[in-house]
């Protein structure tokens, strides 16, 4: 695994410079701004359409912004493809889990030590891939199918996909979308050990308890723009943050 990186406020893991985003006549980003340090906790908030999907899918390769810079860990990756931005540790996971069905548990997570990561793997992946499910609570459940596992389960099995290619950032997200109270309690301890482990996240939620919670920092997106930056319990009294939340 890659070494916990200290936080440093003045070389950022993640610096984006007025990224924009056009879908023919549409503008889904705007000129959005953010910079991340080692070692933060982020929630990315936004109204259903704001920009929030496209903009994490900017940040990790699925699509390429029309204007503006990405720069991950002092290099600019905004022409890179996906998988090469995986392999320099900006990593995701997604919000609707879609495991290989008819591979168990760990060896769903064999295939992105296999092939996800830059570096030579070392030992057994199957007992480096039982101990990163360990480490997001599905000790015991390498050997299930996933189609046999609970629904906070697959949320569990997915952030350990993304684990399995050793990120530096992890942008989760709705890791929690459908869950009990209980089962989201159970996704945000497990977020909050990954960031001890010195990973950076940025969490993508509707959740505002769990949001609330888990972020150091809230940026909030409304209609592909940055609105609002800064202390949770200050960036939710903004007027413009709880306009777009529940109307004028």
């Amino acid at each position: 695994m890659r070494p916990a990186v200290e936080a440093d406020p003045s070389s950022p893991i993640l610096s984006v410079r007025g990224v924009g985003k056009r879908f023919g006549g549409f503008t889904a980003l705007q000129d959005v701004d953010l910079t991340v340090s080692a070692g933060e906790r982020i929630g990315l908030i936004g109204p259903n359409g704001s920009g929030k999907s496209t903009f994490v899918n900017c940040l990790t390769g699925a699509l390429t912004p029309e204007a503006g810079s990405i720069v991950f860990d002092g290099h600019e990756v905004s022409r890179l493809p996906a998988w090469q931005r995986a392999r320099r540790g900006l990593v995701r996971s997604f919000q609707i889990p879609r495991p290989f069905k008819r591979m168990s548990v760990v060896e769903n997570v064999q295939v992105p030590l296999r092939f996800a990561r830059s570096e030579p793997r070392s030992g057994s992946s199957e007992q480096e891939a039982l101990e990163i499910l360990a480490r997001v609570g599905l000790a015991g459940r390498g050997s299930a199918s996933p189609k046999d596992l609970s629904q906070v389960e697959l949320r569990k099995l997915e952030l350990a996909r993304a684990l399995a290619a050793n990120p530096r950032l992890l942008i989760a997200d709705e890791a929690m979308a459908g869950l009990s109270d209980s089962e989201v309690d159970e996704i945000v301890e497990v977020l909050e050990q990954l960031s001890r482990d010195g990973i950076t996240i940025i969490l993508i939620e509707h959740i505002m308890r769990a949001v609330m919670r888990f972020s150091e920092r809230i940026v909030v997106l409304v209609a592909g723009r940055k609105v609002a930056d800064g202390d949770p319990a200050t960036v939710m009294r903004q007027a413009d943050v709880v306009e777009a939340y529940l109307g004028q």
